[in-house]
């Protein structure tokens, strides 16, 4: 058994369902999320609104799925990914689940 994690901003929600779908994964659950990317830039760091400018409406989708599936679902993810014309990018990670109880 894994555990799913998949990242995006909002926009992508439908594909990313689409994806999950295709995968035969079923049942999932998801959190709306408040991205945020660090600043680097000393120019920066004299804007007090330089906060507002790196954050993004984002979601999470996690889900327990049978290691068969981790496969496609990469598969699927980087052909969606590949496609796109944007710099955002749906992200996926698996990890591994040591012990659960009967689902």
């Amino acid at each position: 058994m894994k555990l799913v994690l998949i990242t995006s901003v909002n926009q992508f929600k439908p594909q990313v369902q689409k994806i999950l779908k295709n995968c035969n994964i079923q049942n999932y659950s998801f959190q709306e999320v408040v991205g945020h990317k660090g600043i680097s830039s000393v120019a920066d760091k004299g804007n007090w609104f330089v906060g507002d400018r790196f954050e993004s409406q984002s979601i999470t989708f996690f889900a327990m799925v049978p290691a068969t599936v981790v496969d496609a679902l990469f598969e699927e993810v980087a052909e969606f990914n590949s496609n796109l014309e944007s710099l955002s990018r749906v992200h996926v990670s698996i990890l591994n689940i040591e012990k659960t109880n009967n689902l």
